[in-house]
């Protein structure tokens, strides 16, 4: 490390501890030349999480975008709001950067549905409908099938039996 002050290199480590809640190292230093301390940051450098489109682009993963496609398809909804769409992205990234440092947008798009999914199954469809290309009402109503078939679908509470009601 070069000395801020002299510009030399010799220095020793005075004292080290954890900063930013762990996600850096602060290290207070002493330059043997001129005798002044200074304090430097340890940080891990993230790699860029970059998404490859269809067309052959690879172009940085943009969060903002997933909270947008989210917002847009759960427009109306009780159950999605900013928070909410902002946790599913970060979620979404989250996954995506455990897959590797590149992915396709097939990848992105298919981490999104199956977060929206357990969370509003209007919001999924809808969003589906874009991601896949909907063309027709038979394409909504084999995909509301699938939700069906796979239990998703939003369950009532069960009624009480009147035995049970304590009456």
């Amino acid at each position: 490390m070069r000395c801020p002050y002299c510009r030399t290199i010799d220095d020793k480590v005075v004292d080290s501890r954890a900063a930013s809640d762990g996600a850096a190292i602060r290290r207070r230093r002493e330059c043997l030349t001129c005798g002044r301390r200074y304090t430097t940051y340890e940080r891990i450098e993230e790699v860029p999480l970059l998404v490859r489109k269809r067309s052959g682009a690879v172009v940085p993963f943009d969060p903002a975008k997933v909270v947008d496609g989210v917002l847009k398809a759960a427009a109306g909804r009780p159950r999605v709001d900013d928070v909410e769409a902002a946790s599913l992205a970060a979620s979404v990234e989250e996954q995506l950067r455990a897959a590797g440092p590149q992915v396709s947008s097939e990848e992105v798009g298919l981490a999104v549905l199956d977060r929206l999914r357990h969370l509003d199954d209007v919001a999924y469809l809808r969003y589906a409908s874009v991601y896949k290309g909907f063309e027709g009402v038979d394409d909504f109503a084999r995909e509301a099938e699938i939700l069906q078939e796979q239990g998703l679908e939003k369950k009532t509470e069960p009624k009480p039996h009147p035995s049970v009601s304590g009456e």
